[in-house]
């Protein structure tokens, strides 16, 4: 697996819009201020030619076009991260256009966005055998403070933090709106985090995973490499991530099966499933029986309502990275290893440069 470098104070920060862009409200001012709040801890911002699109149907702009932002991002050598603009409908469009040969061959960075963006940070590591973040998307960094779970991102990205624990509290009603556009995350419900069959278990593997609704379309198609990811990682188990936006319980349940049937769960070591978004008791099928009645039958511990996905706040996750995941009571951590070439050369970095890489933080962070 190829771990990119880690941020380095003083690098540039690049924002393409493979899916939604920031053309409308609450988005723009948001994104707009997340730039000023990387400019203020000394980052510099390049922008791609579709952050402000709103040309195209389910995305940014045509998915050629929202193919060449990215490849030319993720090529240009002067950008050492990419962050999403933002989730959508139809990014699965622009996977003909891009050039995953190019990728492989590319000086590996980090790519970070979720939802939509189960697109591609799913086959970097299962195409490229390149990690990349399932975390928020750009505008996210704009809210005035920042919750934990965004500082929490920041610092995975520029290495300052591998071990990461879940929160106490989630959103159901988000305050950002058109008046509010960074208004931080309305997280008052308190956090229930589920164990089946046990409450508190252990796992051990290589994460991978993302949005449902994107992973059931991915299944089976010239860009399902699922079977060659195991392939090429028999000696650990998977740790599956997965968690929901516009399915219902039993979209939920369809979508499982159908991966399960196409064997992606094979020899799983476990899975972390988080808070579905639509997932509503329906029929007597709520969303604990949706997952756990299909995915039982593995044998290896579940972990339900985790921090991860469209209920914020969320865990950064790593797509293709070792992990150590506990849960004791309503504690989860998961301690991620991401590579012994990305720390080698964030210390080459700080040594060369004279920084001890130790960003301010924004203005209002919490």
């Amino acid at each position: 697996m190829r771990f990119p470098e880690f941020l380095p104070h003083g690098g540039t920060i690049a924002f393409a819009a493979p899916s939604f862009g920031c053309a409308q409200e609450p988005y723009r001012t948001a994104f707009e201020h997340a730039a000023d709040v990387f400019r203020s801890m000394g980052y510099t911002c390049r922008f791609g030619p579709n952050c402000y699109e709103h040309s195209g149907t389910g995305i940014s702009s045509s998915p050629q076009s929202c193919a060449e932002e990215f490849m030319d991002l993720y090529e240009d050598p002067e950008c050492d991260v990419i962050l999403s603009c933002g989730g959508g409908e139809l990014m699965c469009e622009i996977l003909p256009y891009l050039d995953f040969g190019r990728l492989s061959a590319a000086h590996p960075k980090w790519f970070m966005g979720y939802s939509d963006n189960t697109n591609l940070n799913f086959l970097l590591p299962t195409i490229c055998d390149t990690a990349a973040v399932y975390g928020p998307n750009a505008p996210a960094f704009g809210m005035d403070p920042w919750h934990p779970a965004i500082d929490d991102a920041m610092k995975l990205l520029t290495g300052k933090k591998r071990k990461f624990h879940s929160y106490d509290r989630y959103e159901t009603d988000s305050l950002r709106d058109e008046e509010h556009p960074l208004a931080p995350y309305h997280a008052v419900v308190p956090a229930i985090h589920r164990g089946w069959p046990e409450e508190d278990a252990q796992m051990h593997g290589r994460l991978l995973g993302g949005c449902l609704d994107c992973l059931q379309v991915l299944c089976g198609t010239r860009y399902d490499r699922v079977r060659e990811f195991r392939k090429r990682y028999r000696g650990d188990r998977i740790l599956w991530f997965l968690e929901a936006c516009d399915l219902n319980v039993f979209g939920i349940r369809r979508a499982l099966w159908q991966m399960k049937e196409a064997g992606w769960f094979d020899g799983a070591g476990g899975f972390l499933i988080g808070r579905p978004a639509n997932g509503g008791e329906m029929f007597g099928l709520d969303h604990v029986r949706a997952v756990t009645e299909v995915l039982g039958d593995f044998g290896v511990p579940i972990f339900l309502d985790l921090d991860i996905g469209h209920l914020p706040p969320q865990m950064p996750l790593v797509n293709g990275a070792l992990a150590d995941v506990m849960k004791k009571g309503n504690d989860v951590e998961i301690s991620m290893r991401l590579g012994k070439s990305a720390e080698r050369a964030l210390l080459v970095h700080r040594r060369r440069s004279g920084s001890t890489g130790s960003a301010p933080n924004p203005p209002s962070a919490v």
